[in-house]
């Protein structure tokens, strides 16, 4: 046993004072207390913790009951650990689902492109998941609970179905990695539930963005540069430069460089969260000189009360207003009233079937990744003087019907 001033003045190694108690001294001076044992022919140590908290005679004391453990066969170390685990698991029974859920959120929260996303999340699983799961905890959760959740809207709101769904595995699996809970996750879809359910695919269509076809767009346009407001001009950009209608009305002045005819586009206006140059052809050169500069804002299409930009309901309003004036409307092949977003198909349509534009051009003017990774590997480049005469080529299709720009 080792003294008071032995374990003062221990220098760096192992000490050892009975009963299989060492003290451990680091080269730093740092010492703690070590219990070694054997068992089953394996020699394995065990930290008894610091000789700053543990002084000698308790450190003693656990050595002597940790000995008695080791006589009886059982490994005092993986008996140490499945008691924490218990403890873990313990305390996970007062931990609710709904809890679970509002953490991963936060803590995903500064990943996500903005806050709708999250307001998003929130708001289905309070609506759908909530209601059946959230005062359980996660481990309480069952395959039983997610039919509950699931059923009544897998065939009336399949897409909605489907992302709750996906939200729970999500929660679920960072309440596991959380230690909150154990075993399968009940939210699985492969190899679970969709032995349950019908594939959302199969229940529901896939219904994309209704879409003029290319060829009705230059009439299209031609109506559209009659109607007067700021939803009327942000609509004709989107579609002269195949953009995203967040892009065009989240555009700001400084953004625009009408001199050398290109708009540069900041990653937090785009859905991919990456920078994105578009040519401007002269039409749009044109079309942007002509707009006024508003007071007080470097919007170039802000709100008509508010220095806020549009809303895309602005250009949905647009487009259905107009909707009333030909005899059979702006309607795509299905009867159904066309959209903003819908002018990028019409593009990719006219650039596929009527030009010899490359497709990696083509995919680089709307801003889409290449989902062939060795492709996407060449194509490094933004392609950017091919993409100009591409959206040249659009836009004179586009602006055919009438010349007061181009």
């Amino acid at each position: 046993m080792l003294k008071a001033k032995q374990i003062e003045h221990a220098p760096a190694g192992m000490h050892a004072d009975g009963n299989g108690l060492y003290l451990k001294v680091s080269d730093s001076g740092a010492k703690s207390w070590i219990f070694r044992f054997q068992l089953n022919s394996k020699r394995r140590e065990m930290g008894l913790g610091a000789l700053s908290v543990v002084d000698a005679p308790t450190a003693r004391n656990k050595a002597t009951e940790l000995k008695l453990t080791v006589k009886q066969g059982i490994d005092p170390l993986e008996k140490r650990n499945r008691e924490a685990e218990a403890s873990k698991l313990q305390k996970s029974k007062e931990v609710y689902f709904a809890d679970v859920a509002i953490e991963y959120i936060e803590s995903h929260r500064a990943g996500w492109k903005n806050a709708k996303h999250a307001a998003q999340w929130g708001n289905t699983l309070d609506t759908y998941a909530f209601p059946i799961i959230g005062k359980k905890t996660p481990g309480e959760v069952t395959t039983e609970d997610m039919l509950r959740i699931l059923k009544p809207i897998w065939q009336s709101k399949t897409e909605t179905a489907s992302r709750v769904r996906n939200r729970i595995e999500l929660v679920w699996s960072y309440a596991k990695a959380r230690k909150f809970c154990q075993g399968e996750n009940p939210a699985a879809w492969r190899g679970h539930l969709d032995a349950l359910l019908p594939k959302p695919a199969m229940v529901k269509k896939v219904r994309h963005h209704p879409a003029l076809h290319h060829d009705q767009v230059p009439a299209f346009l031609h109506t559209l540069r009659a109607v007067q407001g700021a939803g009327a001009r942000c609509l004709e950009l989107a579609i002269l430069t195949a953009t995203r209608s967040q892009e065009s009305r989240l555009a700001t002045w400084q953004q625009f460089d009408l001199t050398a005819a290109v708009w540069e586009i900041p990653p937090v206006n785009m859905k991919a969260g990456k920078p994105h140059r578009v040519p401007l052809p002269p039409g749009v050169v044109a079309l942007l000189q002509s707009l006024p500069r508003i007071e007080g804002t470097d919007l170039v299409f802000p709100g008509m009360k508010t220095l806020k930009p549009l809303s895309d309901m602005a250009l949905t309003q647009t487009i259905r207003r107009m909707d009333l004036s030909p005899p059979d409307g702006w309607r795509d092949s299905n009867g159904d009233v066309i959209t903003a977003h819908g002018f990028r198909s019409s593009f990719r349509d006219w650039a596929g079937e009527t030009t010899n534009h490359v497709r990696e051009v083509v995919e680089h003017a709307l801003a889409h990744q290449l989902p062939d990774k060795a492709e996407a590997s060449y194509a490094r480049g933004t392609l950017f003087d091919k993409r100009r005469q591409l959206m040249n080529d659009w836009a004179s299709h586009c602006l055919c019907a009438t010349s007061s720009i181009i």
